[in-house]
């Protein structure tokens, strides 16, 4: 009998797995914060004897350097992937026995298009394939985007991921689980397809990789791309280099005079809390990213990188929980934080912010007496449909194009509130007169607004 456990990284969409026996495990993809697998590994009783990479990730920090490390497992890496540390070098073929009385082994299958060194590895149980970890190759219901390592190799990478996918369907059985890294809200994804599991013979039924000549499917693909988080460029470089240890203890507690100090000096002061309570109050100048959001995406994607960054938590749990996510996107260690209320937050005799949200139906209300609306989502979003008139910036180049914004008040919306939410702040911060939309985009037209197809 074998396991495989699923290590959710729902902040960033991806997915890590621990897999084996009674005695014996291996590690794919793992998250930075290692001590996840280390607990899986703990509760199921095993040892972990191999970790492995299918590739080079752009979209998180790994942690399988320090877990093989930690544990003195085998470190497997893809042997075209250019590394500065000892790893074992895999190749296509190589087969590593996880555990002998039951029959699990382990084999390596080159499945280049989402990297050009990019690995799939088949679980192997007495000989049988049951599963395929396909890392960034073939997803559920898409594939890995091919466009993230360099331009002039896209659409051959592009036409590598379809034959990839065609490989592990006609090599693999029907009914061998499909157990990918990315594409769970990851922009590693070309798209984002639901479902939550697969198999072979189901993605031979519904995959465009397998259901599309290559032509078709690589046009298709290229054309579909969206925008690239700006710290992914990061990403590779680190992993390539060895990423250190993390350090989660407490970052230095900022009393109200440090934090106004490091406002001044231009440094970013990230408020914690949810939406709704940093839109009532909150400290002027401050940038809201909710913990319970997609932190890490966004907040690695908007700060300008190697910028110190202060914290505001409501709790120490929720601090702890926001350093976890930052140290998997390499944002190590903030400069300092505060936990609490925005009260303490603040300096005497200072006033504290606020902003109104509201719902589609008010911005329909006021439509017409010099509103102004801006649409921060993508672009792959705004050519679903647009509120007539309104103006589109998307929310990661917000903060270069402030001074395109015209002036008056500004409601600003996205597709449901989270990203509206911070651009919303970034335009208080900057001074100006705004309104969140915390609303679905779905419901602007029964409003009784008007939205229109680009």
């Amino acid at each position: 009998m074998f396991f495989i456990d699923t290590l959710e990284i729902a902040g960033l969409g991806n997915r890590g797995y621990l897999a084996g026996g009674e005695r014996g495990a291996v590690a794919v993809d793992p998250p930075r914060d290692v001590e996840q697998v280390i607990r899986a590994a703990a509760r199921r009783g095993v040892r972990i004897s191999h970790v492995v990479e299918t590739h080079l990730h752009n979209d998180y920090v790994t942690g399988g350097l320090e877990l093989a490390r930690v544990t003195g497992a085998a470190y497997l890496v893809p042997a075209e992937a250019r590394v500065s540390y000892a790893r074992v070098p895999v190749h296509d073929g190589d087969r590593w026995e996880i555990e002998a009385a039951a029959g699990l082994a382990l084999r390596a299958l080159a499945t280049p298009g989402h990297t050009p060194h990019h690995t799939s590895y088949v679980l192997e149980e007495n000989g049988t394939a049951v599963a395929v970890f396909t890392g960034g190759s073939l997803l559920i219901g898409t594939v890995g985007r091919p466009d993230l390592v360099e331009p002039r190799l896209t659409e051959h990478l592009a036409r590598a991921q379809h034959a990839s996918a065609h490989r592990l369907a006609a090599e693999l059985p029907d009914d061998a689980a499909v157990l990918p890294t990315h594409g769970f809200g990851s922009f590693c994804a070309s798209s984002q397809a639901g479902g939550d599991s697969t198999t072979i013979g189901n993605e031979k039924a519904v995959n465009e990789a397998l259901t599309r000549d290559v032509d078709t499917f690589v046009a298709d693909l290229l054309a579909g791309l969206d925008d690239t988080p700006a710290y992914y460029a990061h990403m590779a470089p680190a992993n390539a280099d060895g990423p250190a240890p993390v350090d989660l203890t407490p970052p230095p507690v900022a009393d109200a005079e440090e934090i106004a100090a490091r406002l001044a000096a231009g440094e970013w002061v990230v408020d914690l809390r949810n939406r709704v309570a940093f839109a009532e109050s909150h400290l002027a100048g401050s940038f809201n990213f909710e913990a319970e959001g997609q932190l890490a995406t966004y907040l690695a994607w908007l700060i300008p990188w190697g910028k110190p960054v202060t914290l505001l938590a409501e709790s120490p749990e929720q601090l702890a929980a926001a350093q976890r996510e930052l140290v998997r996107v390499g944002i190590d260690r903030p400069a300092a934080a505060a936990t609490g209320e925005p009260a303490g937050w603040v300096r005497d005799g200072e006033a504290l912010a606020s902003f109104p949200r509201a719902r589609f139906a008010d911005l329909a209300a006021a439509s017409g007496n010099g509103v102004v609306v801006l649409d921060v989502r993508r672009d792959s979003e705004r050519a679903g449909g647009f509120v007539q008139g309104s103006v589109h910036i998307p929310l990661h180049t917000l903060r270069h194009r402030l001074d395109e914004i015209p002036a008056g008040r500004v409601w600003v919306h996205c597709a449901g509130g989270m990203r509206a939410a911070i651009a919303a702040s970034l335009l208080d911060a900057a001074g100006r007169e705004v309104v969140a939309v915390d609303d679905s985009f779905d419901s602007a037209e029964a409003a009784g607004l008007t939205v229109r197809a680009s």
